[in-house]
């Protein structure tokens, strides 16, 4: 049986929701970040930025993460405090949920932020990375 803990891949959605009127803005801010993101962050696994299909104000980050580490590589990294910045400006709903394990230190820094957060403990699966 597999363990999971700090070493683990984790699955990361963050939800965005854009004031009125700035959606072209926002979609410019993420790809910016996006695009220092896979340039700088290699146990950033997976990124994606998706639209919701009822709502075009609402939007999706998909995260995969390698560890725990690169959660914190991610969130110390200065374009991604940039984008959070301007989030502020933009936006008006962000809120967190977090699919596998992560460890003490690494809950504690999610939880820093502030923002709505719901974190799916592992029981039982497996990653292929």
């Amino acid at each position: 049986m597999a363990t999971f803990d700090k070493t683990s891949p984790f699955m990361l959605l963050a939800r965005i929701h854009v004031k009125p009127g700035c959606v072209d803005q926002y979609l410019e801010l993420a790809r910016v970040t996006d695009a220092a993101v896979q340039a700088s962050e290699p146990g950033m696994l997976h990124h994606t930025f998706d639209q919701d299909p009822e709502d075009p104000q609402a939007f999706v980050w998909s995260e995969v993460y390698a560890n725990d580490a690169a959660f914190a590589a991610h969130v110390s990294n200065p374009p991604v405090q940039e984008y959070l910045e301007k989030h502020a400006e933009l936006g008006d709903g962000f809120s967190i949920e977090v699919y596998g394990t992560v460890g003490e230190e690494c809950r504690l820094l999610m939880e820093s932020f502030g923002l709505p957060l719901k974190i799916f403990g592992t029981k039982l699966g497996y990653s292929r990375f």
